[in-house]
């Protein structure tokens, strides 16, 4: 069986809380985390005794636990993960925290990011006897840890990382400590901070530190290996290389209350809407965000350009971000119904709508048009991310060189597939800009550049997997 899921851009979060039960804190960290991945859930504490318990399951946070199967979940050390993968659908197989025992004893795994050399890896490990339960890059990392060597769990992650291609942000749990870890260009991020008082939890954003009343400490840098046990907080390091925070975590991924860099994710965002309007003051009646993620980018475009703010849009909550759906006959099928337009307030107007972003154009184009049946005079788009024109290696499911709209089409030819009067991008310098100047060099932007920070294989992930899956 090759590696035919990518645990690509995922929510983790972990919490160690001597003498209190972590799964509560767990499961609302999760539900902050949702915007992260919505295709599997999953906890898994370990109890008083040093035994684990795991549950997951395919779908929400909500719809994976119920009173019922958290009560039994007891324990002050664990993770939690949500899941966003492409090929390979909701298996729960896929599904983490992948649980695995070692020379020290069992541990739990949570990952977020993409290590492209993962079915070498695998090769090796099936030679040497050991099976999988997963198509997982995830679990290859896991079992390249429990087979290392080493005295300590630390010892392990760096006999084992030297060997990782790609990027990640992990969390281990074991019957005594908890251990988050970054790879040495930090590619994804990942936040430590202080709950329960004596008590501490890892998490991908800081929102979930805020959902459970967190108290945030810090980011963890690149390279960082800081573990958290009865003796307190410990730090060791896989050595550093160039930062490399991915920019979508701004444009894109994040929850607008996290912090990144020092950066309040939403006061980029709202900055990117003022330059929005700086680069394309367009001529309109309405700004119309594009829910969720565009809100703070519209309300920046409508402070800086005069022209109201409204929410003639309506996204249906109950589906999810079409964005990360595992092929494109789901993304199309998603999209027919996942905003609807009030004719009311867009009839006979000029109607500006703002997205973060253009990938396949399949929702853009499918938007657009509900503006023009709805009898909109005018229907411009403007976009605070710069075109992508460039495959990502490292987690973002950008899609394949011949997917991404903007790889072999103009501007102008984009604009007439998505049936807009007018289209409009944010230029990198000024996306730049709004997130800061300063965090410029600790910023990954491979996708819009084509430039990349490591050697990365010649094509997309998925196509050398499947040759090594034959």
């Amino acid at each position: 069986m090759g590696i035919e899921s990518p645990q690509h851009e995922c929510g983790i979060v972990g919490v160690y809380s001597p003498k209190s039960s972590v799964s509560s804190d767990l499961y609302y960290a999760l539900i902050a985390l949702q915007n992260r991945g919505q295709q599997n859930s999953g906890m898994c504490v370990f109890n008083e005794q040093g035994t684990p318990l795991l549950h997951k399951g395919p779908g929400l946070v909500y719809s994976v636990f119920n009173e019922e199967n958290i009560e039994p979940l007891k324990g002050d050390i664990g993770v939690g993960h949500n899941r966003y993968g492409t090929t390979g659908g909701s298996s729960v197989s896929n599904g983490q925290p992948f649980l695995l025992d070692s020379d020290l004893g069992p541990f739990a795994f949570v990952h977020n990011g993409n290590i492209f050399n993962a079915h070498c890896l695998k090769e090796n490990l099936e030679g040497q006897g050991e099976s999988f339960e997963s198509t997982s890059d995830s679990e290859v990392i896991a079992r390249m840890i429990a087979r290392s060597p080493g005295r300590t769990f630390v010892e392990k992650i760096k006999a084992a990382a030297p060997r990782f291609e790609g990027a990640y942000s992990f969390i281990i749990a074991t019957k005594d400590s908890l251990i988050g870890v970054r790879d040495p260009r930090g590619f994804w991020p990942l936040s430590l901070g202080k709950v329960n008082g004596s008590g501490h939890m890892f998490a991908s954003e800081t929102n979930a530190l805020d959902r459970v009343g967190g108290k945030f400490l810090k980011e963890v840098e690149n390279g960082e290996i800081i573990v958290v046990d009865r003796e307190g907080i410990s730090r060791d390091s896989l050595g550093k290389e160039q930062e490399s925070l991915c920019s979508f975590e701004f444009y894109y991924f994040s929850d607008p209350l996290s912090i990144h860099l020092g950066k309040r994710v939403r006061d980029a965002r709202r900055q990117m809407g003022r330059l929005l309007f700086k680069e394309h003051p367009v001529d309109a009646d309405l700004v119309v965000p594009v829910p969720e993620t565009a809100w703070p980018i519209a309300e920046g475009y409508a402070e800086a350009s005069g022209i109201p703010l409204n929410g003639a849009l309506v996204r249906n909550r109950w589906l999810g971000r079409t964005f990360i759906e595992p092929s494109q006959r789901m993304r199309e099928e998603k999209a027919k119904g996942k905003y609807g337009v009030l004719p009311e307030e867009v009839a006979g107007k000029r109607v500006i709508v703002i997205d973060d972003s253009i990938v396949r154009g399949t929702t853009t184009a499918r938007t657009i048009n509900l503006f023009w049946e709805a009898g909109a005079e005018a229907v411009s788009a403007l976009i605070s991310a710069p075109a992508i024109t460039g495959v990502c290696f490292t987690g973002v499911d950008t899609a394949d060189i011949e997917e991404l709209i903007a790889a072999h089409k103009t501007i102008d030819m984009i604009r007439e597939s998505i049936h807009a009067t007018y289209l409009g991008y944010l230029s990198l310098e000024s996306g730049m800009e709004a997130i800061g100047p300063e965090l410029r060099n600790r910023l990954c932007v491979s996708c819009f550049t084509g430039r990349y920070s490591m050697q990365v294989p010649e094509k997309r992930d998925k196509f050398i997997l499947e040759k090594a899956a034959k």
